[in-house]
């Protein structure tokens, strides 16, 4: 999976938001906007406007497990677009 194939949409906040669901029951969110931990830290429309973005990821009771993917918080800030594609690996691979 690419990070091409995150499909965005407007997050009611301001920025985008994103919810990619994977065959293992993990969940990942990509946020960016004025309000998450991102680059630039401003409202577009598109994900194209972004350098870094904010993830979290879920388990299937929707509980935060970003710390079981080498994360010390619920939430990451900035990350590249490269960073989360080998998230997105890790997280398709772990049991």
């Amino acid at each position: 999976m690419k990070f091409s194939d995150i499909i965005f949409t407007p997050h009611p906040h301001g920025g985008v938001k994103s919810r990619t669901f994977f065959p293992n029951g993990y969940e990942l969110s990509v946020v960016a906007g004025q309000f998450a931990y991102s680059t630039p830290r401003t409202d577009f429309d598109s994900a194209d406007d972004y350098e870094a973005f904010e993830i979290a990821v879920f388990d299937q009771d929707g509980e935060f497990v970003t710390n079981q993917f080498g994360f010390g918080d619920d939430v990451q800030g900035w990350l590249s677009r490269k960073e989360i594609e080998e998230l997105m690996k890790t997280i398709s691979e772990h049991a």
